[in-house]
């Protein structure tokens, strides 16, 4: 933005240079070329006044010293028509003169007509042209002849190029002012939309990680922007507050939640054997929705805990956790006949929040236990490269389309295919919460074999 503003301002000043420039160097010019004709047209009088005598006495060749003399000085070649014979010389300073040229015969008539001679129009620098002035010889107020002078052009054309040269030379230096200037003033101009820039991409980590969210504090700038800054401020701090308020309530909620239901669980198994063997059935109907209810509770629970946590995250040892864990949950997979494998490498430590690995492979192996066949294996994986630990857990379960997959870690959304599977959709949410908190990635998988690949990515140590 800086360049593109930076810009703007310069093409102003360019075309205000323009502006100013073109009419002052063509006025220069103007100027020197009509010195350069009030000195021709001076000359020019007083040889015709010198004629007068000679075209009289019929000794036009009595001028011929002084023409020779003047063009020899000044390099200026002046020629002498009698009014019957305009393209013959009576006298002339040189002969090669075009008095045979069509413009300088139509000055001739003119001159001849008795009409004094007027400024030729501007002519450019770069243009040899001569300037062909003729005036009329007068004797007693009639024509008798014209003199006709040839005036070259370059001291003219030069003064007027070095004229050009210092308006040129000054619109540059004009240019550089004005760019020495410009910075400063757009660097000014711009300082609360970068402090802007800086603070939405500070937002949304803020926000997720439940930390406060540092203000813009612009306070300088062009007012404008700085009452944007402002405004800014409130409503991150309104949006702070809301999803703060929003997830105390969650939290809030399923603590105060838990009370209640554990009371009516055991107001429900209190009522096994009182109840008729006709409504037994919904008495454990009743006590699995219970059951249900409380694994809801315990995910919002997580959930509420990882985006509201604060703790900054911290060096974790991936093999221990890995390990715990897969000996935490060999008992429930030995239940169910499944098989938990671990495959990989020794990867260290990665940069995760406080029990985010554990959080994560409880989350990933109770799916895959929820979905996966008896007499399969669940494989879990870890490597590490460039820096990247890659965490995956595979199962050999019914998997997702591949529309599905991209909606998988969607707040309590499940595929329609698995509506009879016990669970509230909340697992793969948390997972991508604490991932999303050290700038790591979730994507899942469809191996060629069949069922789910998590593959979890978190930064190295």
């Amino acid at each position: 933005m800086r360049s593109r503003l930076l810009g703007v301002v310069l093409a102003l000043i360019v075309l205000v240079l323009v502006g100013l420039g073109l009419p002052l160097g063509r006025g220069v010019a103007a100027a020197e070329q009509q010195e350069m004709f009030l000195d021709r047209l001076t000359d020019t009088s007083r040889f015709a006044s010198l004629a007068q005598r000679p075209l009289i006495d019929d000794s036009p060749h009595l001028l011929r010293p002084e023409l020779e003399r003047y063009d020899e000085l000044y390099d200026i070649g002046v020629a002498v028509v009698a009014r019957d014979a305009p393209t013959v010389p009576l006298v002339a300073s040189r002969n090669d003169l075009a008095l045979g040229d069509p413009a300088v015969q139509d000055l001739i008539s003119k001159a001849l007509a008795g009409r004094l001679p007027v400024a030729p129009p501007l002519f450019a620098p770069w243009s040899d042209a001569k300037v062909v002035l003729a005036e009329p010889v007068l004797v007693d107020g009639e024509v008798r002849g014209a003199v006709i002078t040839f005036s070259p052009t370059a001291k003219t054309r030069f003064e007027v190029l070095a004229w050009w040269a210092l308006l040129l030379a000054g619109s540059l230096l004009v240019l550089a002012l004005a760019v020495l200037l410009a910075l400063p003033v757009v660097r000014w101009t711009l300082r609360p939309v970068q402090a802007l820039d800086e603070a939405t991409g500070k937002l949304l980590a803020a926000v997720v990680s439940g930390r406060p969210v540092p203000p813009v504090g612009a306070e300088s700038g062009p007012p404008e922007l700085r009452q944007l800054s402002r405004s800014f401020d409130q409503m991150a701090a309104n949006v702070s507050d809301v999803l703060a308020a929003q997830r105390a309530f969650v939290a809030d909620a399923s603590h105060q939640l838990r009370n209640p239901l554990t009371a009516l669980k055991l107001r429900l198994s209190n009522l096994e054997g009182h109840v008729d063997s006709e409504a037994e059935v919904h008495q454990v109907e009743a006590l699995s929705e219970t059951d249900r209810l409380n694994r809801i509770l315990d995910e919002l629970l997580a959930m509420a805990r990882a985006e509201s946590s604060s703790v900054d995250p911290v060096p974790v040892d991936v093999d221990k956790s890995v390990a715990a864990r897969l000996s935490a949950w060999s008992a429930a997979a030995a239940a169910k006949e499944v098989h938990l494998v671990l495959d990989g490498e020794r990867v260290g430590m990665a940069l995760v929040p406080p029990r985010g690995v554990e959080t994560i492979l409880d989350a990933l192996l109770d799916n895959a236990l929820k979905f996966t066949a008896e007499g399969t294996l669940i494989v879990v994986d870890a490597r590490k490269s460039n820096g990247v630990i890659r965490l995956s857990v595979a199962d050999h379960g019914p998997g997702l389309q591949p529309d599905e997959l991209d909606r998988a870690t969607d707040r309590f959304w499940r595929s329609p295919a698995h509506q009879n599977v016990p669970g509230s959709g909340l697992g793969l949410s948390i997972v991508r919460l604490v991932v999303e908190r050290v700038d790591g990635t979730v994507a899942l998988e469809s191996p060629e074999d069949g069922g789910l690949k998590v593959v979890i990515e978190l930064p190295a140590v």
